[in-house]
C-alpha cells in the first residue's frame, strides 16, 4: 500500500471511531469518504486457521485485509484504534446462534482473551468511487442500512466451516450499470465487481423487499438490482457451522480504517 490518507480524511476517521467508542450506533456507509472500511470476525485461536482457509478459498466474499495476533485489538490499518470499542455495533455468537448485540465488546474480549481477529474488505469502500462518478447510493440517500441477502450459492468449504454466499444490493440506473461494474471492479480487495446483475431469483432471493440483513431497498423505475459479494458471508458460515464462539460487526456497521481506498485500487 503506497497511498496515504490526507489530514482531513484521518480526522474524519478518528472522529467517527471516537463517536462509536462513546456509544453512537449508526451504519457507516458514506462515513469518512475515501477511506477503506472493513468487516470484522474474531474467533478463538483454535478456529483461526479454519477462518483463514475459508477466506482463502472464497476471496471474492472474504477478502482479508489484515489478521491480528491472538489477543490483539489494535490493527495496523488504524494505529491507536481499538477493535473492542471502535465499531458502532457488534454481534456475539455462541454455538452458531446470535445471542446478543452490543456497542462495546471489551467485556466479551476479556471473556475470550485469545481471540484472533480478521478484517475483511467491505463494499462500502468503493461506494466513494460510485458517488464521485455521480451514481446515487440509495441507502445513503435514505439514511438506511444497505440491504443484504443470503443466497443459494454455496461457498467453498474449509476445515469446519461451510455456508452460503451473502450479497449486498444497490439499485443502479440501467444506463449506469456498466459504470458501476467498471468502478467497483477496480477494487478486488473489497469485493470488486458485482457477482450478479438483474434477476434476484437466480441467486435464490425470493423477495427483494425482505433482506436478511439491513433495511428494505427502494428500487425505482428504470433501475436494475446489482449484487455484490458481501463481508457478512462469514456470519452465514457461523450460523451454518456453529463454532462455540465468534464475535463480528453488526451488518452495515463497519470498522473505519486510516487507509485510503486508492491503496487497494488495482
Amino acid at each position: 500500500m503506497t497511498a496515504i490518507a490526507n489530514d482531513q480524511q484521518l480526522t474524519a476517521a478518528r472522529e467517527a471511531r471516537e463517536r462509536y467508542r462513546a456509544g453512537e450506533v449508526v451504519p457507516t456507509s458514506g462515513i469518512a469518504h475515501g477511506l477503506v472500511q472493513a468487516n470484522l470476525i474474531s474467533v478463538p485461536a483454535d478456529w483461526a486457521f479454519d477462518v483463514l482457509l475459508y477466506a482463502q478459498r472464497n476471496p471474492k466474499a472474504c477478502p482479508v485485509l489484515e489478521v491480528l495476533e491472538a489477543g490483539s485489538f489494535e490493527p495496523s490499518l488504524a494505529p491507536g484504534a481499538d477493535l473492542r470499542t471502535d465499531i458502532p455495533a457488534y454481534r456475539v455468537w455462541r454455538d452458531g446462534v446470535l445471542t446478543e448485540e452490543v456497542a462495546d465488546a471489551t467485556a466479551i474480549w476479556e471473556e475470550h482473551p485469545d481471540l484472533v481477529s480478521f478484517l475483511i474488505g467491505c463494499s462500502f469502500t468503493f461506494e466513494a468511487g460510485l458517488v464521485d462518478a455521480g451514481i446515487e447510493i440509495r441507502h445513503q440517500s435514505l439514511r438506511r442500512n444497505v440491504p443484504m441477502y443470503r443466497t443459494s450459492e454455496q461457498c467453498a468449504p474449509a476445515g469446519r466451516l461451510t455456508g452460503e454466499l451473502v450479497v449486498s444490493m444497490r439499485p443502479i440506473p440501467a444506463n449506469r450499470v456498466a459504470d458501476a461494474v467498471r468502478i467497483s471492479g477496480r477494487y478486488p480487495a473489497v469485493h470488486g465487481a458485482p457477482v450478479h446483475v438483474g434477476d434476484p431469483a437466480s441467486l435464490g432471493i425470493a423477495d427483494l423487499s425482505q433482506p436478511d440483513f439491513g433495511d428494505a431497498p427502494e428500487v425505482r423505475e428504470g433501475e436494475i438490482p446489482v449484487f455484490w459479494a458481501c463481508g457478512v458471508t462469514p456470519q452465514a458460515a457461523i450460523m451454518a457451522s456453529k463454532p462455540p464462539f465468534a464475535l463480528t460487526h453488526a451488518p452495515g456497521h463497519m470498522f473505519i480504517t486510516d487507509v485510503p481506498d486508492a491503496a487497494y485500487m488495482a
